[in-house]
C-alpha cells in the first residue's frame, strides 16, 4: 500500500486526566510559534468601521539586489475608529499572496490620531523577479488598538503579473472594503488525499495489538501553491499533539518539482488507549523543500475540534467541521480504512 512505513509509540499517562503542564508545556510553545508564523492576512477586527479614504504608494523591483519595493507615501480621508475621540491610529500592511507565510507581512509605523497619515517608508521584500509576478500583492490599513483588536480601514490588492514595470511613480489607490470570501479566510492552498483507521487495543485477538493504534495513509496531494515557475519541492510532517517531540514526528520523502505530488506514505502511531481520541489531534503540514529552510504550505488537524486538550485549552485544537466530522468517522468504525479529501488550510 506504501512505499514506506513508519511505526512509532504515543504515550500519555493513563493514570490521569491531563498531561503534566510541565512536561507538555514546551511542546505548546512551540506548536504555538509555528502557528503564529503563518497568521492569517485576515486576522484582526471587522466591520467596526466602513473602508474609505485613499492610499498612495509606487512599486519598484531593484534588479540589482533582488528585492521588491514598495514606497508607501501617505493616506488621505481614512474612517475614523474611535468616534468619541475622532481618532483613528493607522499604518499600513503587506503580504505577498498567496504565499503569505513564506513571505511575511511587511509594515509600516503607526501614525497616532489622524486620518492623513503620512509615512514615506520603504516596505521591501528578497524575492526573485520570477517568484515575485507569480504573486498578488495585498495592501491593506489599519488602526493599531492597544488592546490587540486591530480595525480593518481598507484595501487594494494587485496583481503582479500584469503589473508595469516602468511605472515607478506614485499613484493614488482607492481604499476597497474586505470580500466576504475574505473575512471567512477563504484561500485556497490545495488539498490531500488521504485514508485513517483506528485499530482498539486486543480487537485483533488476545493482546493484538497490545495498545490502540492509528494509521495514517498519505496518499497525494493536488494544487500546491506554485512558489517557483518550475513547481514545488514538497514534503508532508506528521505530529500527533500534544506530543510534539522526535518521537512524535514523522515526515515523507521530497517529491520534486510537482503540485500534485504523490506521496503514498503509511505511519502508524501505537499507544493510542481509545479515550485519547478525544484529547489528540493529528497535524499533517505540508512544506516547501528548500536549502536553508523549509516554507508552510498549508495543512489540516485531525480531532474534535473542542478546543480542549486534557482540560487544558489549546489553540490547535481547532478542527473545521469537515476535519472533525472524518475524525468522528474513524472513532465509530474501528478498523476500517476512513478515505476522505481535505483542504489544506493556515493553521
Amino acid at each position: 500500500e506504501s512505499d514506506t512505513a513508519s511505526e512509532i509509540s504515543f504515550q500519555f499517562n493513563k493514570h490521569k486526566k491531563t498531561p503534566s503542564i510541565g512536561s507538555h508545556s514546551s511542546d505548546m510553545a512551540s506548536v504555538s510559534s509555528v502557528s503564529g508564523s503563518v497568521l492569517s492576512v485576515y486576522s484582526g477586527d471587522f466591520g467596526s468601521v466602513d473602508a474609505q479614504g485613499t492610499v498612495e504608494f509606487a512599486l519598484d523591483y531593484d534588479e540589482k539586489n533582488r528585492e521588491f519595493q514598495i514606497h508607501v507615501s501617505q493616506c488621505k480621508d481614512l474612517a475614523v475608529v474611535d468616534e468619541k475621540k475622532g481618532r483613528s491610529d493607522p499604518y499600513v500592511k503587506t503580504y505577498l499572496l498567496p504565499d503569505k507565510a513564506r513571505m511575511g507581512k511587511r509594515k509600516t509605523s503607526v501614525k497616532k490620531r489622524t486620518v492623513n497619515p503620512i509615512y514615506n517608508e520603504v516596505l521591501r521584500y528578497k524575492i526573485e523577479k520570477m517568484v515575485l509576478l507569480i504573486q498578488k500583492l495585498n495592501l491593506s490599513v489599519w488602526h493599531n488598538d492597544p488592546l490587540g483588536r486591530n480595525s480593518f480601514l481598507g484595501e487594494i490588492e494587485i496583481d503582479l503579473a500584469s503589473w508595469d514595470w516602468s511605472n515607478r511613480k506614485l499613484n493614488w489607490y482607492t481604499l476597497k472594503p474586505r470580500s466576504l470570501s475574505a473575512i471567512n479566510g477563504v484561500d485556497h492552498r490545495g488539498v490531500m488525499n488521504l485514508s485513517i483507521k483506528y485499530v482498539p487495543p486486543g480487537s485483533l485477538g488476545p493482546k493484538n495489538p497490545p495498545s490502540g493504534e492509528v494509521h495514517i495513509w498519505v496518499k497525494d496531494v493536488k494544487d500546491l501553491l506554485q512558489l517557483r515557475p518550475s513547481g514545488v519541492d514538497s514534503f508532508v510532517k506528521c505530529y500527533v499533539l500534544p506530543d510534539t517531540s522526535k518521537k512524535s514526528h514523522q515526515k515523507t520523502r521530497v517529491i520534486k518539482r510537482d503540485t500534485n505530488p504523490v506521496f503514498n506514505h503509511t505511519i502508524v502511531y501505537d499507544g493510542f488507549h481509545t479515550e485519547d481520541l478525544k484529547d489528540a489531534c493529528v497535524e499533517l503540514t505540508v512544506w516547501d523543500h528548500e536549502k536553508l529552510t523549509n516554507h508552510f504550505l498549508g495543512g489540516i488537524r485531525l480531532g474534535l475540534g473542542t478546543g480542549l486538550s486534557y482540560g487544558i485549552s489549546v489553540d490547535w485544537m481547532d478542527s473545521t467541521q469537515e476535519e472533525v466530522a472524518f475524525w468522528q468517522e474513524m472513532m465509530s468504525a474501528a478498523n476500517e480504512w476512513i478515505e476522505g479529501l481535505l483542504p489544506l488550510r493556515s493553521l
